[in-house]
């Protein structure tokens, strides 16, 4: 495990040179600065909280700035780690709002039926014809279950499960969607139900 981790770490750096920002996915967001030694405060989004650390160096949502991170304790609804190079309280202040991102070629392979939110957002949905419904603009989660957020001539929202997704085809680049009579166009959510990305979700 430690060769495969070390191997991974490589990997995650080597991708990270001058990568085009839609290959990069979010793990988590810095949201506060923890105490008086540069340590801060992570909402992390994937399945582990701790996670987010464990792939090697994170990167700014541009790609251009590279933190190494390390996990050093937990608070409420939080994870506490420590920046190499942040020692102080003001340089961890001037992070607060930093989207953390890993490069996609780094994350775990999926299991079956389960999907990165990244590789989700940007496919088409479609009905079993053909029709166009939209494009998967954004994955939330309120608490009962995932949603997919569909924006076309109107936007809507639709449990990620396989009666009302049954085709995923991130390749192909397209979803297809099976909806019930009178719930489309109707310009209110359909629902709230792919893991919370958290990093991935599963059906």
């Amino acid at each position: 495990m430690r060769a495969r981790g070390q191997t991974q770490a490589k990997r995650i750096e080597d991708a990270g040179k001058d990568l085009p920002a839609e290959a990069l996915v979010c793990v988590g967001v810095i949201s506060a600065a923890h105490g008086i030694k540069g340590e801060v405060k992570v909402k992390s989004f994937t399945e582990s909280a701790a996670a987010f650390a464990s792939y090697g160096p994170l990167w700014d949502e541009s790609g251009a700035r590279r933190f190494e991170m390390k996990v050093v304790g937990t608070a409420k609804d939080a994870i506490i780690a420590s920046i190499r190079g942040v020692t102080a309280r003001d340089a961890a202040e001037a992070l607060r709002g930093t989207k953390l991102f890993v490069p996609r070629a780094a994350l775990p392979e999926t299991e079956t039926e389960e999907f990165y939110y990244a590789d989700l957002i940007g496919l088409r949905a479609e009905r079993a014809d053909g029709t166009a419904l939209g494009t998967v603009v954004a994955i939330h989660n309120f608490g009962a279950g995932d949603v997919i957020e569909v924006k076309g001539d109107r936007v809507f929202d639709l449990p990620f499960t396989r009666e009302l997704v049954p085709v995923v085809d991130v390749v192909g680049g397209r979803i297809v969607v099976e909806l019930p009579d009178g719930l489309y166009p109707s310009g209110e959510g359909i629902g709230t139900t792919v893991k919370a990305g958290r990093a991935r979700g599963k059906r």
